[in-house]
This record gives structure tokens, C-alpha cells and sequence, in this order.
């Protein structure tokens, strides 16, 4: 990633959803494609690693990690490869994509069917904690990606993933919780975890399924020695979250300082290069 740090990096990449820089017709591109529960992220960067242009938008498209809406997701990746086309000047060929660790072929196939029916060629295919420590870069430790529909536990040692793990529990629930005490849709209480006003109040209501996510980490890191817990994904950014994990699994938790990036911003870096 050039010679940032990873919250420098990922700071750059916040930025270039709105600060977006026009690049060389032939310069090598690295592009990465998230398919999320929540939302849908598109990350371009240019030859060094620093970001070009990033694109989202809020989408059910994706369900537990699976596409459910192909037709609506394909129409979505569409649109953000447009308008990162249009701001850096250039086609976008080609892509990278993550899954959450232990999906099958099949699966993993509808989720390139996606890109391609975009008109983006599936370069890499990697695992969503995998992806994460491309930004993080640690070593040893574990690497958890709680995502809207899923939480994916990646082991590291000596910079390698030995062990994945991963159970359909995530933001989604969290906002189902959300909807059923205050009465209100899904959509409506979606907004309400997400207005920063209303961080504190979130907390007391959505523990218990904290909790459980801490259970599920706890699990996934059985028989393994593991210093300290990283959090990532769009949940990891939910307030307190990482007191009720470190209670469940007894081990320091350090949440990222942009934990709904760091997937998307790894898959980038580690797509193949692409040029003309």
C-alpha cells in the first residue's frame, strides 16, 4: 500500500469517495468489488496503491453472504463502475471480490456472474478477513469481518491464515432487533443504527446479539492462541461492541479506525494489476 500506514491508507481511501483524481490511460489499476448485506463498495487504485476514486451505495442485494437479487445487484455494480469510470477517466476491465471464508464454489460463482454482468472480469477471488489484513498487515492474531449478514474469524501465524471461520450473524440482526422495540421497517431502524446520534442508545438494545457474535469469535478461535482480537466490517464500528467481544472471548479486542473500509480497500489491494 505504497508506504501508508493502514489508518493514513485508509483515511485516503474515505477521501476518494468524494476526492477523486483522473489517471494515465495505460497506468495499472487495482480494483476491488465488495458485495456486502448492507451495502455495495467499488475501490480503484492506481499503480503505487493510493487511492483514485471509491464508490457505495446502501443495497439488500446480498443476504448471510449470498447474493439474493442478481439482476438488482448486477444494475448496482454497474452504476458504481460508471461513476468510478467517469471520475478517474478510464474503463475498468477488470475486478477482485471476497467472500466470507467458507463459501462454496457455487456461491463464490454468483458473486462473479455479478461483476462480469457489469462488465468486470473476476481477476482474484479472496477471503473478506483475508482482504482486511492486506490493510492491516499483521502478522499474528486473529482478523474477524462482521459484516452485515456474516461473521467471518480469520487465524493469522507468521502472516499466513491457518484457520477460517464463519457464521451468518451480523448488522442484520442487530437492525432487526432495532425495528422490533421501537415498532418500526427494517429501512427505518437501518437509518436509526446508523445516525452517529444514536450510537449510545443503540448499545443496551443490540447486546445480547454482541454477544453472541462474541460466542461465534470465540469459537472460531478454539485451539488456537491467539494475543488479540481485530475487529472489522461495518458492525465493528457499533459502540462498545469491542468491551462485550473482549468480555465473551477474554482477550484485548482493537477495532480498526475505519472498520467498514478495510475489506473493501483490501480486496483493492489485492487485485491484480490491470492496464490497457
Amino acid at each position: 500500500m505504497a508506504t501508508l500506514k493502514p489508518d493514513d491508507f485508509l483515511d485516503e481511501v474515505e477521501k476518494s469517495f468524494v476526492r477523486r483524481r483522473k489517471c494515465d490511460a495505460r497506468e495499472p489499476l487495482k480494483t476491488g468489488l465488495d458485495l456486502g448485506t448492507a451495502s455495495v463498495v467499488l475501490v480503484t487504485l492506481d499503480s503505487e496503491g493510493r487511492p483514485l476514486a471509491a464508490a457505495q451505495r446502501q443495497a439488500r442485494v446480498v443476504r448471510d453472504g449470498l447474493v439474493v437479487d442478481f439482476s438488482a445487484a448486477r444494475a448496482l455494480v454497474e452504476e458504481l463502475k460508471g461513476e468510478v469510470e467517469e471520475a478517474i477517466g478510464r474503463e475498468l476491465r477488470e475486478t477482485a471480490i471476497a467472500i466470507p471464508p467458507g463459501t462454496s464454489e457455487r456461491d463464490t460463482a454468483t458473486h462473479r456472474y455479478v461483476a462480469s454482468g457489469a462488465g468486470l472480469e473476476v481477476s482474484r477471488v479472496l477471503d473478506e478477513p483475508e482482504a482486511a489484513n492486506l490493510v492491516l498487515g499483521l502478522a499474528n492474531g486473529a482478523i474477524v469481518d462482521i459484516g452485515g449478514g456474516t461473521t467471518g474469524v480469520a487465524i493469522l501465524k507468521d502472516g499466513r491464515v491457518i484457520h477460517t471461520f464463519d457464521e451468518a450473524t451480523g448488522g442484520t440482526h442487530l437492525t432487526l432487533v432495532l425495528a422490533g422495540h421501537y415498532g418500526i421497517s427494517f429501512e427505518e431502524a437501518e437509518a436509526f443504527k446508523l445516525d452517529p446520534a444514536n450510537r449510545r442508545k443503540i448499545l443496551p438494545l443490540v447486546a445480547p446479539v454482541l454477544q453472541k457474535i462474541g460466542t461465534i469469535i470465540r469459537r472460531g478461535l478454539e485451539n488456537y492462541p491467539v494475543d488479540t482480537v481485530h475487529l472489522v466490517g461495518g458492525t465493528a464500528a457499533t459502540a462498545g461492541i469491542e468491551k462485550i467481544v473482549g468480555l465473551e472471548t477474554a482477550l484485548p479486542v482493537k477495532v480498526s479506525s475505519r472498520p467498514i473500509l478495510a475489506t473493501p480497500a483490501g480486496i483493492a489491494l489485492g487485485a491484480l494489476p490491470a492496464g490497457d
